[in-house]
């Protein structure tokens, strides 16, 4: 006979179950990110190859489209807040269909613009900063405190298959199909997501209101005041806005300089930046065993430590097998130290945030870290002009050292939840 406690170790190592809901959101979480990645960097090819735009169009629309969404997506976290966050998830997801489909339908008709491409990306970005605020707060409430970090791993593993697969395949369907097929395919994805978190079929509770029934004009900054006023998430959205910033800065000079100075491929960028991402997918299944074996605090303070030296390596990067070697560890050694962070930040966060205030602080969070970005990379920019993109490339790198600085250094004490807010009828 087989000893029970065998069942019991197999089941620990496999994670908790999560349940029939959540299974149903992680399927359409990975359909809608897979149709993502398939369609990456279709806007700028369809800007190059059908409206003929020039660099610094290319540029606005890579730059202006995230920074003015990440502007809408403001006012849109507390408006979220006080509505059930299920419904908001399925029209996120139809609002980034429709207006994705808009794009084949005026090529079709010979009618798209750059103006057209520019609303479209605005709209979607809006729609993703907003989609990942509410699926914070719902996630929350779908799952019980414990099973967070799980979730969020499952997640995490979820994004880096896609993002080893969704590249490859979308850059054979370019090929073959042209750029707005992969648009059309991206469009489809989220329709399946919205579908997907239908089947869920979790009904909420209907959320909490200010008197009146709507929100008031301060609760834009809530997000804010709510994560600046945490002992524990303050230092931590200051680093993830810095890492992230400084990160994302240094990666059109280091494409300049491999695609450029150095006479790579096109292919062997590709595969530089796709190959590592196995180390994400490894990252985000040891990120549970090692808080349990660990604890929260130690694992996010040592993975946000190790992920900062790796890209002061980039700067080294030379022609040839040796220096596509270099960058596709570099690449590996920094995904897989982020893989196991970011769904133990993931948890730490919603578990700190009181139930009332996720999705303010998640809007307000991620609308800080585009900002940050869109800033540092105009900067980036400037510098890799002024002193050259392996420079500047090793500047971001030497300034990355300095971020752990900013990670929580001990454990902060339990938040204290607020008190619930005056409901209307």
């Amino acid at each position: 006979m087989s000893d029970p406690r065998d069942g019991r170790r197999r089941r620990r190592r496999r994670g908790p179950r999560l349940g029939r809901p959540f299974g149903w959101f992680l399927a359409a979480y990975g359909t809608s990110a897979l149709g993502t990645w398939l369609a990456f960097g279709a806007f700028p090819l369809i800007a190059v190859q059908v409206l003929h735009a020039g660099p610094a169009e290319v540029a606005a629309l890579s730059s202006a489209g995230a920074a003015v969404g990440a502007a809408v997506a403001v006012p849109l976290g507390p408006w979220v807040e006080f509505r059930r966050k299920r419904p908001v998830l399925i029209a996120t997801d139809l609002v980034r269909c429709a207006a994705l489909l808009t794009v084949p339908a005026a090529f079709a008709l010979g009618a798209l613009t750059f103006l057209q491409l520019l609303l479209v990306s605005v709209v979607v970005a809006a729609a993703d900063l907003t989609f990942r605020a509410a699926s914070g707060a719902w996630l929350k409430a779908l799952l019980p405190a414990g099973h967070l970090l799980e979730a969020n791993a499952r997640l995490e593993s979820t994004a880096w298959t896609t993002t080893i697969t969704g590249p490859p395949l979308g850059g054979l369907a370019i090929g073959l199909l042209g750029p707005v097929a992969t648009v059309v395919a991206d469009a489809v994805s989220h329709l399946l997501s919205a579908l997907g978190i239908r089947a869920t079929g979790r009904r909420e509770p209907a959320p909490g209101c200010r008197e009146g029934g709507r929100p008031r004009a301060g609760d834009l900054l809530d997000g804010w005041r709510c994560v600046l006023a945490d002992a524990g998430l303050r230092p931590l959205f200051f680093h993830t806005a810095l890492f992230n910033g400084l990160v994302m800065a240094a990666s059109p000079l280091l494409a300049v300089l491999m695609l450029g100075r150095l006479g790579f491929e096109p292919w062997e960028y590709g595969l530089a930046f796709a190959a590592p991402s196995v180390g994400g997918l490894l990252g985000s299944r040891l990120a549970r065993p090692l808080v349990t074996r660990y604890g929260q605090h130690r694992v996010l303070a040592v993975s946000g430590f190790l992920r900062a030296p790796w890209s002061v390596g980039l700067a080294f990067v030379g022609p040839g097998t040796g220096g596509l070697l270099l960058v596709t560890g570099v690449e590996f050694g920094l995904v897989l130290c982020c893989g196991v962070f970011n769904p133990v930040c993931a948890t730490y966060r919603l578990e700190r945030t009181p139930a009332g205030h996720v999705t303010r602080a998640l809007s307000a969070w991620s609308v800080t870290t585009k900002a940050a970005t869109a800033l540092l990379t105009a900067v980036w920019g400037v510098l890799g002009s002024l002193l050259g993109p392996r420079t500047a490339i090793a500047l971001a790198g030497v300034l990355l050292l300095a971020t752990p600085l900013l990670l929580p250094r001990r454990p902060a004490a339990p938040p204290a939840e607020p008190e619930p807010a005056a409901t209307g009828t």
